[in-house]
């Protein structure tokens, strides 16, 4: 990030990392098996024959109750009979039309597929068993405007196991704290154009990290479902809650309309010719493809209304780069499948000598809040450094020149750079992939990506040979200043020129004569 930066700093005001949506889930874990609702059922003494009874009567105390407050507020209780209906618009043109500062806007119905309970008879074992299936139910989708965190929603399934799920905006968060903080904005939507004090409101999105979310959504879950403690009186259970979907963006506030458009058209149209796949999996933390990866690595460029957006999508992850209103440069890392990523804790263990903390894959669990920021803000910094030579005014001719022509290193002859040539495209493919952006490349990892059939069955000779080669390579490299030494290690990153020049030859190597006369004109 600081190279970007640094070279457009006159043109910026300030950056703000934090939350944009948040989708939180609830589950009883207890209830998410069927021995676990079966251990229920015993419990408050209900029989399997009874089975459908209790839960229709307790499914109709939970509605009655869910929807008392929005009766009692004379607030729209709206059934959509289409499921896919868009409810967040829905509810925001009622929130806009009725006026609505603070409480509740509405409460939207819909039947919908869920994951319940059905009693069925066991003809080999002739005996009542109980299985989860899918199966329709209604929900209850509640908006209100909370006086913490802003415009929120949340739906409860109605039926057995009641999970619920809550969403929210880091963005309406902070308009909150600087409205109690008396600090003067500017804010469209779920953006903020300018902020009186920047570095406070930075500190404020920290606090998200900190918060106890656990207690926050149980009273979420409570609003929702009043009657919560009177269903589970005799069986103690609490919701565990998990980050169904996060996106975690990077706001880069530019001084004017003008000084973004100035730049954001070649940084979109770099980022969608210069990044390839193995790119992608390295900004988002990932490994790169190996013969065990199945999933799909999709770029896609769009415009739209507000804007182009360029997007990079693998295993349902993705990153993404978009102009908000104009003068907000915004990337933003949304993970679905934390999955794919790594954290350092101990397993939920009765036994000690298994709870021993270890790198194990990252859970969903809301206790893994602040390692999914720390993988979502990597990932935006990655991107932006790479960025960061996307976009420059100075001719490619006059860029190239200087390395396609012989030069000294250490008081020796080192040939031109041949821009055009497949053997120096490729090495500049291969020191520009994403995963050296951060940590740079060594002479092994070049081998490895320039001659891929090396390796641990090749001999000790045809190694060496392949090393040397790579060596050379680093050297012609060294000597046209495209790669400089990282201090006290043998490893190598792309200089400030190699970030201007590498993306130039690489984005425009195969542009047509069209394309250049259509951008000429």
């Amino acid at each position: 990030m600081k190279s970007f930066i640094e070279k457009h700093q006159e043109l910026i005001v300030g950056i703000l990392n934090g939350f944009d949506r948040l989708v939180i889930r609830g589950t009883l874990r207890n209830l998410a098996h069927a021995g676990g609702m079966f251990d229920f059922l015993c419990r408050v003494g209900v029989l399997l024959k009874n089975f459908g009874s209790y839960v229709e009567q307790t499914s109709l105390m939970l509605k009655d109750a869910s929807l008392q407050e929005a009766e009692r507020l004379n607030r729209p209780i709206v059934y959509l009979p289409a499921s896919g209906e868009d409810k967040h618009k829905i509810a925001h043109n009622i929130m806009i039309e009725d006026k609505i500062d603070k409480g509740l806007i509405c409460v939207l119905k819909s039947v919908e597929p869920c994951l319940s309970y059905e009693v069925h008879r066991s003809k080999k074992e002739k005996k009542l068993r109980l299985n989860r299936i899918w199966r329709k139910c209604l929900y209850l989708y509640h908006y209100w405007i909370d006086e913490e965190f802003g415009f929120c929603s949340a739906s409860i399934q109605t039926w057995f196991p009641f999970n619920i799920q809550v969403c929210l905006n880091g963005r309406e968060w902070l308009a909150r704290k600087l409205d109690k903080a008396g600090i003067a904005y500017s804010k469209s939507d779920n953006c903020f154009l300018r902020i009186e004090d920047l570095p406070r409101a930075q500190e404020f999105m920290k606090e998200q990290l900190t918060l106890k979310w656990p207690g926050a959504m149980d009273q979420i879950a409570l609003r929702l479902n009043p009657v919560f403690n009177k269903i589970f009186d005799k069986f103690k259970i609490s919701y565990y809650w998990t980050i169904f979907q996060s996106e975690w963006a990077t706001d880069i506030m530019f001084k004017s309309h003008r000084s973004l458009e100035s730049i954001y058209p070649q940084l979109v149209r770099g980022a969608m010719s210069t990044f390839s796949s193995p790119n992608v999996m390295r900004f988002l933390g990932g490994k790169t493809f190996h013969g065990n990866f199945k999933g799909e690595v999709v770029s896609d460029y769009k415009k739209r209304p507000e804007g182009m957006r360029a997007k990079h999508t693998v295993n349902r992850n993705s990153i993404k780069m978009y102009d908000k209103k104009g003068c907000i440069l915004r990337l933003e890392t949304t993970l679905n499948n934390p999955r794919d990523f790594k954290v350092f804790y101990s397993k939920e263990s009765q036994i000690e000598k298994k709870n021993k903390p270890k790198w194990r894959k990252m859970r969903k669990g809301i206790s893994d809040i602040y390692p999914r920021v720390q993988v979502s803000q990597a990932s935006n910094e990655r991107y932006i450094e790479a960025l960061a030579g996307l976009d420059t005014d100075t001719p490619i001719k006059d860029l190239v020149q200087p390395i396609c022509i012989p030069t000294k290193w250490k008081g020796k002859r080192v040939r031109q750079m041949q821009p055009w040539k497949k053997e120096d495209v490729e090495l500049l493919l291969a020191i520009r992939r994403g995963e050296f952006c951060i940590n740079g490349f060594r002479n092994k990892n070049l081998v490895q990506i320039l001659y891929p059939q090396i390796d641990d069955f090749s001999s000790e000779k045809e190694r060496k040979k392949a090393a040397a080669r790579c060596t050379r390579k680093i050297r012609l490299l060294r000597a046209h200043g495209l790669i400089r030494k990282m201090p006290n290690s043998y490893r190598y990153v792309t200089s400030k020129e190699g970030n201007e020049i590498i993306p130039a030859i690489l984005g425009y190597r195969e542009c047509t004569l069209r394309n250049l006369y259509k951008e000429a004109a």
